[in-house]
């Protein structure tokens, strides 16, 4: 059974930095980082392909980044310069066989 697990997540004031972790029950070489805001739809953040790249959106080009420690299956999101406009739950998502996996999420808020 394919699970995903997030961590990391918590307050903290704007300007300010938080890690995100994802730990997978199997190796997955696809894995995103999605976040949904209040009220809002999940939106993508951030995307490590099986070749190593990396995506980005926009909002988040320059303040996040997403790294992989492979002998932990895990995925990491590194977010700093954090705004109130970053508050959501972030998912991660894994892409394995055709088939895509979502952990439970984990809370940011980020105080003004």
């Amino acid at each position: 059974q394919v699970q995903l697990v997030e961590s990391g997540g918590g307050l903290v004031q704007a300007g300010g930095s938080l890690r995100l972790s994802c730990a997978t029950s199997v190796s997955i070489n696809r894995m995103g980082w999605y976040r949904q805001a209040p009220g809002k739809q999940r939106e993508f953040v951030a995307l490590l392909t099986t070749s190593g790249s990396t995506m980005y959106a926009d909002p988040v080009k320059g303040r996040f980044t997403i790294s992989r420690d492979a002998a932990k299956n895990t995925v990491y999101l590194q977010m700093g310069s954090l705004k109130p406009e970053d508050t959501a739950v972030y998912y991660c998502n894994g892409q394995l066989g055709g088939t895509g996996y979502w952990g439970q999420g984990t809370q940011v808020t980020v105080s003004a």
